[in-house]
């Protein structure tokens, strides 16, 4: 009897030690993050903050987690949803990735949506602004903004500040048509006009005829949605064309000021008020921090949204590898990154366990001229937003 209680005993000591030793040595394997992103093409500067942003993280937080190495693998699709499909089919088969990230724009995160699901792997959108985009996978978690965000929060300020006729001029794909819908029903129900919806093609857009025909409608505001990148060449040719002169104001989510590109804008810009999550003049410590450090990594470089998304997406992912410590898989990772409460450099935020999407504050904000620099300057907040098209 003794004898079979001490063999037992051995076993199951043999058996805790070979658990024990697979654990640790699942640990030893590094944690791979693909991060897909446009380094070339149209999008590349969107792809260029995603990559810094992303690695602005690891640098301010290490990269090691319970003890496992982050291995960040970067990828470029071009902007181009085949490519992106592509690539994440390689880096989840081949690299065996623990983690898809990245996603700069909607189709790209569609298109990779199929596999997040068929693999069980997160697929964590950084950028991509659709609303839809988390009903694509259940495995889809969201740390950027929805452009019904921004559009709705424009749609309540417009009409309490003088603007009652609007054209809306977005680009034509899901972003700009949520754009489009959310700002003209929010507008009309504040009692506002919407005289005229126009949409421009995204892939190599010209601005020109659709600005002319905005100036010939002479309403009190057009309200614009372009994609990251964009928005210099929609100032440069509504100035051109003496739009401002001509007393009809600019506003539009936060895209068309992108503080990446606000400096080379010009004096024109000053007075555009926009509305959006996040700008590099966020009053708060921790955002004074990350945009230091990011500027001293990148030359001098300004963070915008895209660099955030990126780190906060980064922090998402390192946390739920925190709270299974270190060994979880596609299911429990997932599990950790729902529910996330934080303080992000834009502000207080967290992830919605139903929606996975992102609850954060909504600022608005104005160009103005700081210390000899162009910043977005916050006026106001709308807090806690979520996603207002899945509030319905």
């Amino acid at each position: 009897m003794n004898k079979r209680f001490f063999l037992g005993t051995v076993a199951v000591a043999a058996a805790t030690l070979a658990a024990g030793n697979a654990m640790a040595q699942a640990n030893t394997t590094p944690f791979k993050i693909g991060l897909i992103t446009p380094l070339t093409g149209q999008q590349a500067t969107t792809g260029k903050q995603m990559e810094a942003g992303a690695r602005a993280y690891m640098a301010m937080n290490g990269d090691t987690v319970n003890g496992r190495k982050i291995e960040l693998i970067v990828k470029d699709d071009g902007g181009l949803p085949d490519a992106s499909k592509r690539i994440a089919q390689e880096l989840v088969v081949n690299d065996k990735v623990n983690v898809l990230a990245g996603m700069g724009l909607t189709q790209i995160a569609l298109a990779v949506a199929p596999i997040a699901t068929q693999s069980k792997t997160p697929e964590v959108v950084m950028l991509a602004a659709t609303s839809i985009i988390t009903e694509a996978s259940p495995y889809i978690v969201r740390t950027s903004f929805t452009i019904p965000q921004s559009a709705v929060a424009m749609a309540d300020w417009a009409p309490k500040n003088g603007i009652k006729k609007v054209v809306t001029l977005v680009s034509d794909y899901g972003p700009g048509l949520d754009g489009e819908k959310y700002f003209k029903d929010r507008f009309t129900f504040n009692g506002g006009q919407v005289v005229e919806s126009l949409r421009v093609p995204l892939r190599n857009p010209d601005f020109a005829p659709f600005l002319q025909k905005v100036r010939d409608l002479k309403p009190d505001a057009m309200f614009v949605f372009v994609p990251s990148g964009a928005g210099a060449a929609v100032m440069k040719q509504f100035l051109e064309r003496g739009m401002d002169k001509a007393g009809i104001k600019l506003i539009g989510t936060g895209d068309l000021t992108d503080d990446d590109q606000l400096n080379d804008m010009g004096d024109g810009a000053l007075g555009v008020v926009t509305s959006h999550q996040y700008s590099a003049d966020h009053p708060s410590a921790l955002n004074k921090k990350f945009v230091a450090a990011f500027e001293k990594a990148n030359k001098g470089m300004r963070p915008n949204f895209v660099a955030v998304g990126a780190y906060d997406g980064m922090r998402v992912i390192y946390e739920a590898l925190r709270a299974t410590k270190g060994n979880g898989g596609g299911e429990a990772l997932l599990a950790a990154m729902k529910g996330q409460i934080f303080e992000s450099p834009r502000g207080p935020m967290f992830i919605d366990a139903q929606t996975r999407d992102v609850v954060q504050n909504m600022y608005l904000r104005k160009v103005e001229r700081k210390n000899g620099k162009l910043y977005n300057v916050e006026f106001d907040v709308i807090k806690d937003m979520k996603d207002p098209g899945k509030t319905k």
